[in-house]
């Protein structure tokens, strides 16, 4: 998988404009990054609700949405972040909207838009 980009080059031209091939699904896909913010509760989710979240990122994996997850240390109040491809921007919502431990309660989010700085856009300049 590689990651740090959402646009690759077309394989072929019909690839890029069609939107039910992986290429082109890949193209029309924006990144978003979910950071995870600890509620009052945060310290009291269970195992059940650890192992929905968990089943939750394998769903994002599978469907070939994810690309980065992971706890934080060191930052008050932030439990984890993830940075995911959806379609669009209420596509994003609703993934951050399932997640278990805002379903549960026991974290809110921030959803970013995030536009990678790779080699083929010459980092952002």
């Amino acid at each position: 998988m590689k990651t740090g980009t959402t646009r690759e080059t077309p394989k072929n031209e019909n690839d890029a404009a069609d939107p039910s091939s992986e290429q082109g699904r890949r193209t029309e896909e924006q990144l978003y990054v979910m950071l995870i913010e600890r509620g009052k509760t945060y310290n009291r989710i269970n195992g059940e609700t650890v192992r929905k979240h968990v089943d939750r990122i394998r769903h994002l994996d599978d469907e070939g949405k994810l690309v980065l997850c992971g706890s934080t240390k060191g930052y008050t109040g932030v439990g984890g972040m993830i940075i995911f491809r959806a379609g669009s921007r209420e596509e994003a919502e609703d993934i951050c909207k399932a997640e278990p431990f805002v379903t549960g309660g026991f974290a809110t989010y921030k959803l970013f838009t995030m536009r990678p700085g790779t080699r083929e856009n010459n980092y952002l300049l």
